[in-house]
């Protein structure tokens, strides 16, 4: 299976391209793709290889949903997307596809973004429509112009 790529263009350094992606994930990911929705009260990316991708939502209910395979600050991040085809949560690791996203600085306060979602396969039998999902309107590309759209406000 190929993998879905976008690159955006933001105009703000690689560092605070990082630092909005990363340590303000709560400010733009729509609430409308966790599982708490409106009553979410976080979700975040511990920065850090190891480090968790966490969503909280009422009465302390937490689940997570990525964990971080290569981590470069301002730089690189790559994470497991532990997240199925039918929304479900995959505890096991070796059966989620896999993130990358580079932050290329493209000086005088310019980064592109690239972003890279694959692995589709290991996800099983809805790896294929689960990747068509994502390719579409309502997958990456809404995700990602929310966050494009963050770094402008």
């Amino acid at each position: 299976m190929n993998a879905i790529t976008r690159k955006i263009e933001l105009k703000l350094s690689a560092e605070k391209a990082f630092e909005k992606f990363i340590f303000e994930f709560n400010n733009w990911w729509p609430k409308e793709y966790t599982w708490s929705q409106g009553k979410l009260r976080e979700i975040k990316i511990d920065g850090r290889k190891g480090g968790l991708c966490t969503e909280i939502g009422p009465h302390g209910f937490r689940c997570d949903w990525g964990r971080i395979t290569k981590f470069t600050e301002n730089e690189h991040l790559q994470l497991k997307w532990q997240i199925g085809p039918n929304r479900e949560p995959i505890p096991n690791p070796k059966n989620a596809s896999d993130i990358r996203i580079k932050f290329n600085d493209n000086g005088e306060s310019e980064t592109t973004l690239e972003f890279e979602h694959f692995n589709f396969d290991n996800h099983g039998d809805g790896g294929e429509d689960y990747k068509k999902m994502m390719n579409g309107k309502q997958g990456w590309d809404y995700i990602l112009s929310r966050y494009q759209k963050y770094c402008v406000d």
